[in-house]
């Protein structure tokens, strides 16, 4: 995570990076990926791509980047990209 956190250059911003290695937390949103999906992409436990915008510890907008027959969303991951979030966000109010 720190040097993917590097390479985003995110130091002194307000986005954190956190790892998973157990899943608990992917499990607890119910955001594991179950998808058979090709086995050479290890799909299967991995978490979905996702966003979440908390506002006082409330969730106030959750996405997910996943479509039928790309349930990792990486052919439209734009739901989960800032641009999206923004969007979703101002409609929140």
């Amino acid at each position: 995570m720190q040097a993917w956190a590097a390479d985003q250059k995110i130091e002194g911003s307000i986005v954190t990076f956190m790892a998973d290695p157990a899943a608990e937390l992917t499990k607890a949103l119910d955001m594991e990926m179950t998808h058979s999906g090709p086995p050479s992409v290890g799909i299967i436990g991995r978490c979905k791509r996702f966003a979440i915008h908390a506002d006082d510890e409330v969730i106030k907008t959750v996405k997910v980047s996943e479509a039928e027959g790309d349930p990792a969303g990486d052919d439209d991951p734009s739901a989960t990209l800032a641009e999206g979030m923004l969007e979703a966000i101002a409609a929140e109010k």
